[in-house]
């Protein structure tokens, strides 16, 4: 506290707005209490003064309270403004008013921006003939737009005076390709007025899944305005000069720049160097941007501290070279730092590298020394008072968190390097320092991590970084003043990334590098963080004792290391006075040394280093291993993929096995024009992140109950992405495109492929066992597989027995293979041995299954059905539906109630869901 007071006070900052996310109530007052007892400790033990205790404290509370506040302030205006709830609001068709607030940025036939409102009215109020509107009256006779802005004043100045203005997300899909032209000229702060959807954006529907609308919250953004083509939409240029012309011209800076590296550069070299260059992200090829996430990589692609440090470091150069003086040029990089930041997209990152360089640059132009973690948390502190939400952004965590892991672990660790040449221990401490700080936050987001991340870092980043990145600046700068040079320039930096994504695709093949971690709990993470730098700290002081010079045989010896024979020691030890005289002789009186290397320090740390290294091993491994149930029971996870199908069954025994994989259906063939760089895929953006954020580090068998794509598109990512045991399929092949490319994704992959019929049985262990009762057994003999267009009546079927309970799975299979099941209950053993416990019905609840025979059959107590929100086949059936409760049935879906889940222990079935359905 007394070196470095901004830090103390940032750092309680940080923990009363953590405070303030996590709890609320009685749960904040008494972790607010708790919080508040350590600088009173700090100050009762000596180790702070009263004075300095209060300020932290004062820290502590105001940013409590802070963030209480932007709560209090962060909700939408729109349904008291309207006086409609929110729930009412939903799926509104309405006219908004208002200024664009952001980029325009297009992908494929979808037009994305964000609107501050200056009004709104419901479509409905007209339609009804009211005259009066959510912001005032009516008026004829003038144009749409005018009309729409007209009615929303009153409403615009309600909603300005309560909120300054409710921001918005606008989604216009393209309808025509010649729209394309016409959606490029809006501008951020164009006016416009827009017709469409009003919709809440969606919130996580599985247990840890990603949460769009708690996203948007950081952003104080609370709807969604979807609207159809530019026809939608009618915009009016701006006119005059604002505050966020700046932004304007920003933006149009850097769609410029971004058109010159498209005419530089081929693909997928133009959208690589736009986000290495320039910090445009949004062209970047998926399949490079999976590649360089796996590897840890990342970084590099978005504009962080390195890239300000180049560039800080680039025009102190060339300004000295033009002979300017010192204070001069550190006074123009200072103003040009803000620039930089601008144009290269001002994400979390960069603004922390920029407001540090700029106090940094600030401190050494005044002649003040200032220290790094003082600086970092100005910084900080800065950026969260300005938005408190930072603190929640990855981004911004990951970037603090690494800077101040280097400014704290880089020293300790320097030590340990002290062998190797210079530059090479330099390097090998900040990457390894780097790697070791940035691990917990990488397997708590993304949940995994590549033990091959330390070298592709060590030799890909100063290979990007001191090579490539200076080629594309310079052909940039170039290209509008001597094009030849330019492209001659740009080949070159190409060439480069040929052989930085061959060496990055290589790496990769080394698929058994790459771990999968479930998410960490926060006291695991400040427990990683509490043994590293006890590890660090030991072996610091351990090799800083074993590097101590020795003392030669040669060199004079200290005093106390002089006792030969015959020599009177004098142990009365007199400070005073180095010897004394007794009886005529010199006496010496000495002082103890302490031995070199110091045998009791070295022994401590070589004890710390070990309890400390013993501890992290072991929270590594528990981390590693939190994907297993405890007390001998089972799970059963009825996953919400939309209008599609997936289940993942996890045994007492540990063994996963995941039922279907969902998957995104696509209707015809799309133009060109409309497909989108990166579209959602369940498997992809859903199922797979799902598996890995519950530690699934394998499957042990996925089966596949038939090939139509809402059940097998989504495994092709799983199987891209995690490595798998066995196949499980119906035995037949379904004559598209995707399904071949999944089967031959599993040959490749050396996934084991069964076909299966009935009466097969699969036993993962001794509490679980798996009895398939379709399809039929092929009486032909024949050993080809068959190409079934109709895969539904082809679907497996199967009965699971976990922990003696009983779930029937049951895919899309129709009434013809009910029928035919029950004919054949006897011959292929089956028996009403009991009820099922929980039925999977057939086909999302549709009309052409679940028949009243089936159900009485197997008197299921609870019936799950997965289907898609408002989908497009109205599924379930409400005959089905019907059928179920009169045969006392309890239903749940997953189009209301998200993700099922079920832990089937000894006792008996423990059931969740993750959403509350709301009443109709």
């Amino acid at each position: 506290m007394n070196r470095r007071p901004l830090l103390s006070f940032t750092v309680c900052w940080v923990a009363g707005s953590a405070a303030g996310c996590l709890f609320s109530g009685r749960s904040l007052l008494i972790c607010l209490a708790g919080l508040l007892l350590l600088p009173v400790v700090w100050a009762v033990s000596g180790g702070i003064r009263w004075r300095a205790a209060a300020v932290l404290v004062t820290a502590l509370i105001m940013a409590a309270l802070y963030w209480e506040y932007s709560e209090v302030r962060n909700v939408s205006l729109l349904p008291e403004v309207l006086k409609q709830s929110a729930s009412e609001l939903d799926e509104a068709y309405v006219t908004a008013a208002g200024v664009i607030a952001s980029p325009v940025e297009r992908d494929g036939d979808r037009v994305d921006f964000i609107v501050k409102l200056s009004g709104i009215t419901p479509h409905q109020l007209e339609e009804e003939g009211d005259t009066e509107t959510a912001g005032g009256d009516s008026r004829a006779g003038e144009k749409p737009g005018e009309t729409a802005e007209a009615e929303t004043a009153e409403t615009a100045e309600t909603a300005g005076a309560k909120g300054r203005g409710e921001r918005v997300t606008v989604q216009i899909k393209l309808q025509e390709e010649s729209e394309i032209a016409e959606a490029a000229l809006w501008q951020r702060g164009d006016r416009v007025v827009i017709e469409g959807e009003l919709n809440q954006p969606q919130t996580a529907r599985n247990f840890g899944g990603f949460d769009y609308r708690a996203y948007l919250l950081t952003q104080k953004i609370h709807w969604l305005l979807k609207g159809a083509g530019t026809a939608s939409v009618t915009v009016n240029p701006q006119v005059s000069w604002e505050l966020s012309t700046i932004l304007r011209w920003n933006d149009k800076a850097r769609s410029v720049l971004g058109a010159e590296m498209s005419r530089l550069f081929q693909e997928p070299h133009a959208g690589y160097m736009k986000g290495l260059v320039i910090g445009i992200q949004k062209e970047l090829d998926p399949e490079t941007f999976r590649q360089f996430s796996q590897l840890g990589l990342t970084h590099i692609l978005a504009i962080s501290g390195m890239h300000v440090a180049v560039y800080v470091g680039v025009i102190l150069v060339l300004l000295r070279r033009c002979r300017l003086t010192r204070e001069t040029a550190l006074t123009v990089t200072l103003l040009l730092v803000p620039l930089y930041v601008l144009l290269s997209g001002a994400g979390p990152s960069v603004i922390r590298a920029g407001i540090m360089s700029m106090i940094a640059l600030l401190a050494a132009r005044l002649g003040m020394l200032k220290d790094g973690l003082n600086i970092l948390a100005a910084s900080a502190l800065m950026m969260l008072v300005w938005n408190p939400y930072l603190l929640l952004s990855v981004s911004f965590q990951l970037s603090f968190l690494v800077t101040a892991g280097l400014m704290i672990y880089t020293p300790l660790a320097a030590p340990l390097f002290k062998r190797l040449p210079g530059w090479l221990g330099s390097s090998l401490s900040v990457t390894i320092i780097a790697q070791l700080v940035s691990f917990p936050l990488t397997i708590y987001y993304f949940n995994q991590f590549s033990l091959l991340s330390v070298a592709a870092n060590l030799l890909l980043v100063p290979f990007i970084t001191f090579l490539v990145l200076p080629l594309g600046t310079v052909a940039l700068l170039l290209g509008r003043v001597w094009n030849a040079a330019a492209l001659l320039t740009a080949q070159l930096a190409e060439f480069l990334n040929n052989i930085t994504f061959a060496a990055v695709e290589w790496v990769n093949g080394f698929t058994a590098g790459v771990l999968i971690w479930a998410s960490p709990s926060f006291l695991w993470i400040c427990l990683y963080y509490g043994l590293l730098y006890g590890l660090l700290h030991a072996l610091k002081r351990r090799t800083e004792a074993m590097l101590v010079l020795q003392f030669m045989d040669d060199e004079t010896r200290p005093l106390a290391e002089l006792e030969l024979p015959g020599n009177h020691i004098n142990t009365n030890n007199q400070p005073d006075s180095p010897f004394t005289a007794n009886s005529g002789h010199a006496a010496f009186t000495f002082q103890a040394y302490p031995p070199y290397p110091p045998t009791g320090a070295t022994r401590w740390s070589n004890l710390a280093a070990i309890l400390s290294a013993v501890g992290l091993t072991l929270l590594l491994y528990k981390g590693y291993n939190t994907g297993a149930l405890e007390d001998g029971a089972g799970a059963i996870s009825y996953l919400d993929v939309g209008q599609g199908d997936s289940s993942l069954i996890t045994t007492p025994g540990g063994a996963h096995i995941l039922v279907d994989g969902g998957g995104t259906v696509s209707f015809g063939n799309r133009e060109a024009w409309r497909i989108r760089r990166s579209p959602f895929e369940v498997g992809a953006k859903t199922l797979l992140p799902l598996l890995k954020q519950r530690g699934i580090h394998r499957l042990d068998a996925v089966i596949l109950t038939h090939g139509d794509q809402d059940h097998a598109g989504g495994l092709q990512a799983v199987l891209e992405g995690m490595p798998v045991s066995a196949l499980l399929f119906n035995g037949t092949l379904a004559a598209t495109e995707p399904y071949t490319k999944l089967m031959t994704t599993a040959l490749d992959a050396g996934v084991r492929l069964y076909p299966v019929q009935q009466g097969m049985t699969l036993v993962p262990d001794g509490a679980t066992r798996l009895n398939f009762l379709w399809p039929e057994p092929r009486s032909d003999g024949q050993t080809l597989l068959e190409e079934v267009e109709d895969q539904n009546h082809e679907s497996v079927v199967f009965r699971l027995e976990m922990n003696g309970r009983s779930f029937l799975f049951t895919g899309d299979m129709d009434q013809a293979a009910e029928e035919a099941i029950l004919r054949s209950a006897s011959p292929s053993g089956i028996t009403q041995d009991g009820p099922i416990d929980v039925l999977k019905v057939a086909h999302h609840g549709s009309k052409t299954a679940t028949s009243a025979d089936w159900l009485a059959f197997w008197t299921p107590g609870a019936a799950v059905i997965s289907a898609g929100v408002n989908n497009l086949y109205g599924h379930p059936n409400s005959g089905v539906l019907e059928r179920l409760a009169d045969a006392n049935t309890g239903i749940y879906r997953t189009d209301q109630q998200g993700e099922i889940e079920l832990r089937v222990g000894k006792e008996g079935i423990t059931l969740r869901h993750k959403l509350t359905p709301t009443p109709d």
